[in-house]
């Protein structure tokens, strides 16, 4: 096995890395304390080519492979997870759904490209206060009316929910079927009947933009359908396992952000005559945490390969989502009490990374959940 990445891979990594360390850390802290979505440097990572890295470039992206937009997630979330998730959730979950399905290249054309390009965002509409890790919960329902679909319900925890045009909605159409009826619609922002609610009031993440969604007689016309009744709750699910290797792309990006600021701290700070660094139990809570990020990278990087090559990588997703997510945790809360006093003032931003850090074991499928799909096939 070889663990080296490839010229154009380590290149889009400085790139990012350099783009992430120059535009995004300055005015980070601002953007916490006033949930602002950075829309000028979002519009900047799309002119990068970074929204739409992995797909065609006949629909807006720049045809690299997989490993390389986990290593863009990576570089954006070690400083601001919050767009970390906007731009995943805009490429795995909303790219994804359309490149995940069967739909036709006028259909991708028309609704891929803008967001690929980074000139629009998508959004990915499951989640209902009623489904959140039961699917089969869900009660948004579409009816066929002529040439065209009426929706009606709600969905929630919407990322991008106030900044997107475009939304990957899926809706039950038949009420015994249940999930199996399921389709998944492209619905575009201003379609009578359909309105975006108000902005969650979040504990991290504060300055990715997420709401409701809500339907009343929406009505979308059949050729939105990417994903026929019956065919959206395989497309929802496979389109999931790719955006869980995002979520623990960004998870990674968080652990070694908030881990690089404590190795600088340590090594800095002085107390009892030496520096925090030479105290050696100290050291070794770091020399602990060092390896949990190395085995959450080697993890994170065989699920995108495992994708990227063709293979199968439900089990490697749902690995490395809930591997890299606890990391994220472990780190950032022992990053705040590595730093004492100052891990818990806002301008040393672990205790920011912390806040951020907590949500990634919860969307995109609990810990939990990632846990029961490892299990299913275990014992048989």
């Amino acid at each position: 096995m070889n663990f080296e990445l490839f010229e154009e891979q380590k290149t889009i990594q400085e790139t990012v890395r350099k783009f992430s360390e120059e535009k995004l850390l300055p005015g980070i802290l601002e953007r916490d304390a006033v949930s602002e979505f950075p829309s000028e440097l979002y519009s900047e990572m799309g002119k990068m080519g970074l929204i739409g890295l992995p797909y065609p470039v006949e629909f807006g992206g720049s045809g690299k492979d997989y490993l390389s937009y986990i290593l863009a997630v990576e570089e954006i979330s070690k400083i601001d997870a919050s767009l970390g998730i906007s731009y995943s959730v805009a490429t795995s979950l909303y790219c994804g759904s359309l490149m995940n399905s069967d739909a036709t290249e006028a259909q991708k054309k028309r609704f891929l490209t803008p967001v690929a390009s980074g000139k629009s965002l998508g959004s990915f509409g499951l989640t209902e206060h009623t489904a959140g890790s039961d699917v089969a919960g869900a009660k948004t329902f579409a009816v066929k009316d002529g040439d065209s679909y009426v929706i009606n319900g709600s969905k929630c925890f919407i990322t991008n929910g106030p900044l997107s045009d475009y939304f990957a909605v899926y809706a039950l159409t038949d009420a015994e079927l249940g999930p199996k009826s399921m389709a998944c619609f492209i619905v575009e922002k201003g379609t009578p009947g359909f309105v975006i609610g108000p902005r969650h009031n979040t504990m991290g993440l504060r300055s990715a933009m997420v709401s409701e969604l809500y339907f009343n007689d929406c009505r979308v016309p059949i050729e939105n359908m990417i994903a026929e009744p019956g065919k959206g709750f395989a497309l929802a699910m496979k389109t999931l396992d790719g955006g869980r290797i995002g979520v623990g792309a960004q998870g990674l990006g968080i652990a070694e952000g908030a881990f690089e600021i404590t190795r600088k701290y340590l090594m800095e700070r002085q107390q009892f005559g030496k520096p925090l660094c030479k105290n050696q139990h100290l050291s070794f809570r770091m020399a602990e945490l060092q390896v949990e990020i190395e085995k959450s990278r080697y993890i994170l990087y065989k699920a995108a390969l495992d994708k990227q090559e063709g293979r199968k990588y439900t089990i490697p997703a749902a690995m490395a989502k809930f591997t890299c997510t606890d990391t994220a945790m472990k780190v950032t809360t022992d990053a705040v009490q590595l730093l004492g006093g100052n891990g818990f003032m806002k301008e040393y931003h672990v205790e920011r990374m912390m806040r951020d850090a907590k949500i990634t074991q919860i969307y995109e499928g609990t810990n939990e959940i990632q846990k029961m799909i490892i299990t299913g096939p275990l014992f048989k």
